[in-house]
């Protein structure tokens, strides 16, 4: 998601046509904040070697065996005061396991929330980060390492390489132009299970291509579908259902969780809109789960049984 600087949107005030200020308007009338009827108290899963809980947005728990990684945490109810979140998180941060890594794609408000870091800060010793963002985080007690494309942790049996993935870099929107390489996917390896996660992307065969060579048998693509429309702004930063499902092919993942929508209010998406589209692309292409298993907001899947 990006977060346009003041002066792009007082340019939009005279224009009902211009996406940003469609966006804020959708923003201030949002409904209240739907309740996740279940909450999953205790995340741990002794009969899975492999499990994801979605908490929301980029934001999962996964379960490797018997650790736990967790990607983009953002536990906030707003982003930057303006957006208001459509769903409550489906996982109390205060229940979270201790934390084998933490990772962060990207500096924008939707993946990199510091409120939501204090919340995870005794959990994880490490938070891995792309270049640049370092500099811009606060200071915290655990340790924040930067990795390049292709740089690797490793800790404990845990590999986490960074994968590349096109995106933009930058917090403010302004920013973007100097923080060239402040994005970026991952990949987990740990016992023999293998996770991708591509944070948010648009869709660059080349980058799922070059992926897939260095990581074979991916046993699981954590891929984002939303935001889609408008298509012409959005489609150099964030793919749409089709292209992650493309996306997957590529990678050759075994199986595949969409994730990024139904969130937040950062497009002109109707809320279930990106998911129902997903379902009409997996249906033409006979795709069913555990293939694609599309989550809802606070569930948990069993990936591979032990």
């Amino acid at each position: 998601m990006r977060i346009w600087p003041v002066f792009v949107l007082a340019s939009c005030l005279a224009s009902s046509g211009c996406f940003p200020w469609r966006a804020l308007q959708r923003n201030l009338s949002a409904p209240a904040e739907r309740a996740v009827a279940h909450r999953i108290r205790d995340p741990r899963r002794p009969e899975a070697r492999l499990a994801a809980l979605w908490v929301g947005h980029a934001t999962v728990l996964l379960q490797m065996d018997d650790l736990f990684v967790l990607t983009d945490p953002v536990f906030s109810h707003t982003l930057a005061q303006a957006s208001k979140r459509l769903v409550e998180p489906g996982f109390d941060a205060a229940n979270l396991p201790p934390l084998a890594a933490v990772v962060v794609s990207h500096m924008h408000f939707d993946h990199l929330s510091f409120s939501s870091l204090d919340l995870v800060e005794t959990r994880t010793k490490v938070v891995l980060v792309p270049p640049g963002i370092r500099s811009n985080m606060p200071r915290y007690s655990f340790e924040i390492r930067e990795l390049s494309r292709w740089q690797v942790y490793e800790k404990d049996g845990l590999r986490v390489s960074a994968v590349p993935v096109q995106h933009v870099g930058g917090r403010y929107g302004i920013d973007a132009a100097f923080e060239t390489q402040a994005f970026t996917g991952y990949v987990f390896e740990y016992h023999g299970i293998s996770v991708y996660f591509g944070g948010d992307t648009a869709y660059n065969p080349e980058d799922f291509e070059l992926t897939r060579q260095h990581f074979p048998n991916l046993s699981l693509a954590l891929l984002p579908i939303c935001p889609n429309a408008p298509r012409g702004f959005m489609e150099h930063t964030h793919e749409n259902p089709a292209q992650a499902l493309d996306a997957f092919t590529l990678l050759g993942a075994k199986q595949m969780i969409p994730i990024h929508f139904d969130t937040y209010i950062n497009s002109d998406d109707a809320f279930g809109a990106c998911p129902a589209q997903l379902g009409r692309e997996m249906r033409s292409r006979g795709l069913s789960a555990p293939q694609v298993s599309i989550l809802g907001i606070g569930e948990q899947r069993v990936l591979i049984p032990r």
